[in-house]
């Protein structure tokens, strides 16, 4: 991580040249135009290492070819995000290091990195420690990843319906505390979601005869209570002015679908990760890494190192 003396916030956003970098690149011009900071754009090239017999292992020289190529992406995602985002001061960047690499270099805590993904398709995928899953697990500061539809249609870059999942756990609160801010950043409303499983099949009707409150009103009063105690810890006087939301969902299935189908029509998920294991090979919470692998909207995912939500 790059040192964080006399930083000033930034947003972050890593570029290849394709339609994902290019989806990502337009949500973080759009993102630092709401915040008010400059936009960095990243080219990493993934040069490999070589250790040499005098000395540690040092990185291959980029040829005048793939210099020249990295110029031109930057110099194409330098225009397009000004075209997107005029008011917006726009850096570049070119990296030697792989992408995850070099974006937590360049990340602080207080800054936003926006990287872009396609989805990541085979179960197989899920451990192959693709850019998104090891960004999530080990920035210093939350990420963005944009999906890219199969009509290679750009998501929303609005930030007006926000959906969160939340479960009592710390991670939650602090996911919760983001997503508070995300909604008062761009005045949008914020839906708070606490989901629980149906364990077995039972009958109402027969449970409220015998005396007994039926489950459902049960677990819908405690998630009701979770989530009141949760937003009074997180929204203090600076967020008391959010539009909140409670929605308690009851599933058959897991909290990832639960979740995603909640979001469906919102602008983005927030959730928050319980990384674990080095840069190459982190593991992430499995309803943050479930949703990363099925939700066609953004999803903002806060690193148990974003020290700013700690």
């Amino acid at each position: 991580m790059a040192d964080s003396k006399r930083h000033s916030p930034q947003v972050l956003v890593g570029v290849d040249g394709s339609d994902n970098a290019r989806a990502a690149l337009e949500w973080a011009a759009v993102e630092a135009g709401r915040r008010g900071t400059p936009l960095t754009v990243l080219h990493a090239l993934g040069m490999p290492l070589v250790v040499t017999a005098y000395g540690g292992p040092v990185r291959f020289q980029p040829t005048e070819e793939m210099s020249g190529q990295a110029g031109k992406i930057l110099q194409r995602a330098t225009e397009y995000a000004r075209a997107i985002a005029p008011s917006v001061t726009v850096r570049t960047l070119t990296a030697l290091e792989e992408a995850p690499l070099a974006l937590i270099r360049q990340a602080h805590p207080g800054d936003l990195i926006v990287v872009g993904t396609r989805g990541m398709g085979t179960v197989a995928s899920m451990f192959a420690g693709s850019v998104s899953v090891r960004l999530s697990g080990h920035a210093p500061c939350p990420v963005v990843v944009v999906p890219v539809g199969e009509d290679s249609k750009p998501a929303s870059t609005s930030l007006d319906r926000i959906v969160v999942g939340v479960d009592g756990s710390s991670t939650a609160r602090r996911a919760l505390r983001l997503a508070v801010d995300l909604a008062q950043e761009s005045d949008g409303e914020l839906v708070v979601v606490n989901s629980w499983e149906v364990a077995f099949p039972y009958d109402p009707v027969a449970l409220t005869a015998a005396g007994y409150q039926p489950q459902d009103h049960v677990l819908d009063r405690k998630s009701e209570e979770l989530v009141a105690e949760l937003l009074a810890d997180v929204v203090d006087e600076q967020r008391e002015d959010v539009n909140v939301r409670v929605s308690v969902v009851r599933t058959q299935s897991n909290a990832v679908d639960a979740l995603v189908r909640a979001a469906e029509g919102a602008d983005a998920i927030v959730v928050g990760s319980r990384g674990r294991g080095s840069v190459r090979g982190p593991l992430l919470g499995s309803v943050s890494q479930g949703v990363l692998h099925h939700s066609t909207v953004p999803v903002v995912v806060l690193p148990k190192h974003a020290e700013e939500y700690a």
